[in-house]
């Protein structure tokens, strides 16, 4: 499916339809027990795959994500992402042969948060062709996208639903740009090859930003969080899933297809301005870990329970660490 989207910009607007996502962001102690929302945080359950993905899928799935999710993460994604790869990427894109303007292809867009972070940082015209399973989220982030870059070129839209497991060169073709944000980590090794192989076939870089790094720091540490994090990695990698190890998998797979490649880490900081979303996460990050190992429920509730009540006071600082990766394959027009 393909369509073209008007922009206006604005406000992610509330999910449509019956499928509703409860926007639990209080942090009392009761609120360990409260739902967290659709999508919310890091859990992967079992026959689960990102939101680019369509095998498997049927039309009444539920999506992946929750644009509230989505939207509360954002302010923490843009934080995080690594600006020292944009010179990199500025450079190489200024270089491209032959291009008019830029056509980005962004996977698994979500809500479409990287165009609205990475569009009004790149000068000239820019078309953005956004995939994703769920159309609801396509339609968000379309309609969220931002209509102007940085020198003031214009912006355009198109949505697809799509899977990156079917991504070819020639799916590419003519693009200047592949980008995707927290992505590789709910992906397959065979997956992350197919990726590697459709962007260095088509002579495209790549911004693959966020992927989860398998490493918190809690601050006031507690002796529970170094278990609760070694189960919530072992989650990550249930089903054939890289998680943690995702990052290392495409450094290599993108050189071994020719692309230059460069990793920074990107880590979430949350603070007393962030309690909400670490609520969320907290939540999810802990319901993932007693999901791998039931044994820890009780002590984990009570660790939930805990950190929580230190969220809602202001006491609790968490640092989620994340990497990106930018992957620069050689143009195929022939220019380094």
């Amino acid at each position: 499916m393909r369509k073209t989207a008007t922009q206006n910009g604005g406000k992610i607007p509330a999910q449509p339809g019956p499928k509703d996502a409860s926007a639990a962001t209080a942090t009392s102690a009761s609120a360990s027990a409260e739902p967290v929302i659709l999508g919310a945080g890091p859990v992967v359950r079992p026959g689960e795959r990102a939101t680019v993905r369509l095998r498997d899928a049927g039309p009444d799935d539920p999506p992946r994500y929750a644009p509230e999710w989505l939207e509360l993460r954002e302010g923490a994604d843009a934080a995080a992402r690594a600006h020292e790869l944009l010179d990199p990427l500025r450079i190489r894109l200024a270089n491209l042969p032959g291009k008019a303007g830029l056509v980005i292809h962004d996977l698994g867009c979500g809500t479409g948060s990287m165009g609205r972070w990475l569009a009004p940082r790149l000068d000239g015209a820019q078309h953005w062709i956004l995939h994703d399973r769920d159309p609801y989220l396509l339609h968000f982030a379309a309609v969220a996208s931002p209509r102007t870059g940085a020198d003031g070129s214009g912006v355009s839209v198109e949505t697809r639903r799509g899977d990156v497991a079917r991504l070819t060169p020639d799916a590419l073709a003519g693009a200047s740009l592949v980008t995707a944000s927290a992505l590789l980590d709910v992906l397959t090794r065979e997956e992350i090859e197919t990726l590697a192989d459709a962007c260095t076939g088509a002579g495209c870089p790549a911004l693959l930003t966020l992927s989860v790094a398998g490493r918190v720091e809690l601050t006031p540490s507690d002796p529970l969080d170094e278990e609760i994090a070694d189960a919530f990695n072992a989650h990550q990698r249930r089903t054939g899933l890289l998680g943690p190890d995702a990052i290392t998998v495409a450094a290599e797979a993108f050189s071994e297809h020719g692309a230059t490649v460069r990793v920074h880490p990107s880590p979430w900081q949350l603070g007393p301005a962030e309690t909400a979303l670490t609520a969320q996460w907290l939540r999810g990050w802990v319901g993932a870990a007693v999901e791998q190992r039931p044994e820890l429920r009780e002590p984990a509730d009570r660790y939930l329970r805990e950190r929580l009540e230190a969220c809602q006071a202001g006491e609790l600082r968490v640092v989620v660490h994340h990497s990106d990766l930018l992957a620069l394959s050689r143009p195929t027009g022939g220019a380094s």
